[in-house]
């Protein structure tokens, strides 16, 4: 099963562009999961919300719609590991794992988190307080391209997150590998000029994909879902709704059965 979605929904800059222009804040799910299979929560990383949260985001979403949940930093980017934030996470997210609506965890590590033997025994410790929620890890350094590493997620039931951006040095390469069931590609842009240098976060991720460039991750997703149970596709390109431009555009590419998109900028919330 593949499912394909983008990082993140409730942006005002996609008002007009795949929003309706006066689109209530309130009413972005409803209309996003009327057009996507699922949706990768990033607000997390800063702050867990309560469950209630969760529970109301399911009430505005298909039965059958996925939620991809990304860890807090305290999980991820902490010296060292913090037992309460994994708790207060995974009671945050248990209503969503109950009613079968968690596609996976994203754990994301920052570029600094290199390949050690430290860092290796991290990835264990969140295992050990994550268990058996499925789990998916990101790496911003391309030092831990190698067997060793495909070895240790494999062995701690991780998945690999292979990602699409800027070919710039020290960045992860455009592979695509499945260490678990769960297989995961995220799409951040090749925007090289603006990745390590800009004034505001989106710039770096103020990029339209071409079908060109899409088509080369084809095969390689068609790979993954061969290989695992589930496999998730998001788009992190966010600025002016280019995510989900590109989501759409390559769902097509992959036969993926979306719903009509209504013109930019329209569209009948239908409540």
């Amino acid at each position: 099963m593949i499912y394909i979605g983008t990082s993140g929904f409730s942006y005002d800059d996609w008002k007009g562009r795949f929003y309706p222009d006066d689109i209530d804040k309130k009413k972005m799910l409803d209309y996003y999961s009327r057009q996507f299979s699922c949706v990768e929560i990033n607000s997390t990383y800063y702050a867990i919300p309560s469950p209630f949260t969760f529970v109301s985001m399911m009430r505005k979403s298909p039965p059958d719609f996925k939620f991809v949940v990304k860890a807090h930093k305290d999980m991820t980017h902490a010296g060292e590991a913090q037992p309460s934030a994994f708790e207060g996470f995974k009671a945050s997210i248990q209503p969503v794992v109950e009613q079968g609506r968690l596609g996976c965890v994203l754990a994301q590590y920052p570029w600094s988190f290199k390949h050690t033997p430290e860092n290796q025994d991290r990835l264990r410790q969140f295992k050990d307080m994550i268990r058996d929620i499925p789990t998916v890890i990101e790496f911003r350094n391309a030092d831990w391209v190698n067997d060793e590493t495909l070895h240790l997620l494999r062995e701690l039931d991780l998945g690999f997150c292979s990602v699409d951006e800027p070919g710039l040095k020290g960045l992860m390469p455009r592979i695509a590998v499945a260490t678990s069931e769960v297989g995961y590609v995220r799409f951040h842009g090749r925007n090289a000029k603006e990745w390590w240098q800009h004034e505001q976060a989106w710039q770096r991720y103020n990029y339209l994909y071409t079908p060109e460039e899409l088509e080369e991750w084809v095969p390689k997703v068609r790979g993954l879902a061969e290989e695992t149970s589930s496999t998730y596709l998001f788009f992190n390109n966010h600025y002016q709704g280019k995510s989900a431009q590109n989501a759409r555009m390559f769902a097509g590419m992959l036969d993926l059965p979306l719903p009509e998109a209504p013109p930019a900028g329209t569209g009948s919330l239908g409540l």
